[in-house]
């Protein structure tokens, strides 16, 4: 956002060497400013089916303070890109691409991920990904109303029917609980209880990914932990059941955002 950050930014990456070689050539691009959103899509080399819109939060501190992460928590469906304008969104950032991987004799079969700014010139990337998103895909699992099994399989044999993906009308709401220090040092082999007992909670599932069994019990093993993830009519109330989701859990030396969801609320919804 100023000059300043971004010499500060150029000094951690050219001389401080923070990223190693990844960060031995950067390039300079215009800051766009407004809200993300994640539009994703099943493809199977022509046909696309589309997943609702889901909102990242990638900065680490509440406020979308901080240094950026891997992904704080995330819901679906985001009022930043609505239902109204799936159709005209992917005509910009989704269906060009699969025209000319098929054109160019290389059709992609898979998830296709455009995480997208929402600026007063419309939409423009940031990135595209070859996989679902992470937490993007927690919510989006939550709200998938067929057989995943079976959507893959479709797209890996170039028969997908767009009718065939549905979705529940509920909000779901994801909440990344990280190590203290992440994204930079943190701790390895805090015992995690209370996922069960969080779980009960119906509507509640509690992905796991920087975690490990030892002797039985569940050890944290990584920066991004767990991702407790709430099933609700509305947003409101995937919020709040996912905060109280996490209030089941025991995690030491545990941090999470306390906002997910908050843009999204602030829109009226």
């Amino acid at each position: 956002h100023t000059v300043e950050c971004a010499e500060q930014a150029l000094e951690e990456m050219l001389v401080a060497n923070r990223f190693g070689g990844a960060g031995s050539k950067v390039l300079v691009e215009d800051l766009l400013e407004g809200e993300e959103a994640s539009f994703l899509a099943f493809c199977d080399g022509e046909r696309v089916a589309l997943m609702p819109s889901s909102q990242d939060h990638k900065a680490i501190g509440d406020g979308d303070m901080g240094p950026n992460t891997g992904g704080m928590g995330a819901y679906s469906p985001a009022p930043v890109l609505p239902r109204s304008r799936w159709e005209e969104t992917a005509e910009l950032v989704i269906l060009p691409i699969i025209r000319h991987m098929k054109a160019a004799g290389h059709p992609f079969r898979g998830v296709l991920y455009a995480g997208i700014m929402m600026t007063e010139a419309g939409p423009m990337v940031l990135e595209y990904n070859v996989r679902f998103g992470d937490p993007e895909c927690q919510p989006l699992l939550m709200r998938l109303d067929c057989d995943l099994t079976e959507v893959m399989l479709a797209c890996a044999q170039g028969r997908l029917d767009p009718a065939m993906v549905r979705w529940k009308d509920d909000t779901a709401l994801c909440v990344v609980m990280a190590a203290q220090g992440y994204p930079e040092k943190y701790e390895k082999g805090m015992r995690i209880e209370g996922i069960r007992n969080s779980e009960e909670l119906p509507g509640v599932k509690v992905f796991q990914a920087g975690t490990r069994r030892e002797d039985g019990l569940v050890i944290s093993s990584g920066g991004r932990v767990l991702g407790v993830t709430a099933l609700a009519p509305n947003l409101a109330a995937a919020q709040k059941l996912a905060y109280q989701a996490i209030e089941r859990i025991q995690f030491p030396k545990s941090y999470f955002r306390r906002d997910i969801g908050a843009k999204g609320l602030g829109r009226g919804v």
